[in-house]
């Protein structure tokens, strides 16, 4: 499995983080550069920017960018690719869990991490090792710090891209025609939420897609409000379809796992 670690160049002190933890776990990565805020003019007219249920950050277009370069690079590659944001904190069982995840076939995309929020999962999971199980996840609210992407998944993110633009983990979130997972217990968590789950932060950040300033609301601010209200009633829709094979639930993390 390969390994792409989204960095801003400027941001050494996080990129040092990374690599001393991914050293540490042996698993071998790649940087790729983050785009910044200032960039995102350069891409004006190639993406649908207001496409969405909000004006977007200038902050949150640099990051959507980021994964799309993630993205190319993924569908690119003869096996699966773990996307790294460089503020997140992986479990002392992340190793073993990518190599029971690199066994299996047909997933396209596998999430390792949480963040306190509540997820749609199949009731009944599969065993990866003796510790973990891999349930199917049909529907996520947040989070792209750490997940497992196939080539066909990838592929799968750049044509939703090209139609449409998001938040790049609202994107993955809404993307159902992935064959999507999750780890139980989880071997990811940002950093900005391992108080949340009892874990030392090891290593203090600021949100760097939190900074950027709001965009005003334009005329089209009734499209994004009805955008808004189409896509609660697609994810209602999507929790009653599986009503009875899934239950909406919070992930176990264990924080022995992240000493």
């Amino acid at each position: 499995m390969y390994c792409l670690v989204i960095n801003l160049s400027t941001a050494t002190a996080r990129m040092s983080f990374m690599a001393d933890q991914l050293n540490r776990l042996k698993i071998p990565f790649q940087r790729i550069d983050a785009f910044t805020p200032e960039m995102v003019m350069n891409y004006e007219n190639s993406f649908e920017w207001s496409s969405w249920e909000r004006p977007l950050k200038d902050t949150e277009k640099a990051c959507f960018l980021s994964h799309v370069e993630a993205w190319k690079f993924a569908a690119a590659q003869d096996k699966s690719t773990l996307i790294l944001e460089d503020d997140a904190l992986l479990s002392n069982q992340t190793p073993s869990v990518l190599n029971s995840i690199d066994e299996i076939e047909g997933i396209e995309h596998v999430t390792l991490e949480v963040r306190t929020r509540k997820k749609i999962v199949s009731k009944i999971g599969r065993a990866i090792g003796s510790k973990h199980q891999l349930l199917r996840l049909y529907q996520d609210r947040s989070g792209a710090a750490a997940y497992v992407i196939s080539p066909s998944g990838a592929r799968k993110l750049l044509a939703r891209a090209s139609k449409e633009v998001a938040l790049a983990d609202a994107l993955i979130c809404k993307a159902y025609e992935l064959k999507s997972f999750q780890v139980e217990p989880a071997c990811g968590v940002q950093l900005d939420r391992a108080a949340d789950y009892g874990i030392t932060n090891p290593f203090n950040t600021v949100s760097q897609i939190d900074s950027g300033k709001p965009t005003p609301i334009t005329k089209q601010a009734s499209g994004f409000r009805a955008r808004r209200i189409g896509a609660q009633l697609r994810m209602a829709a999507r929790a009653l379809r599986h009503v009875g094979i899934a239950e909406r639930r919070e992930i176990r993390l264990d924080p022995a796992h992240f000493l």
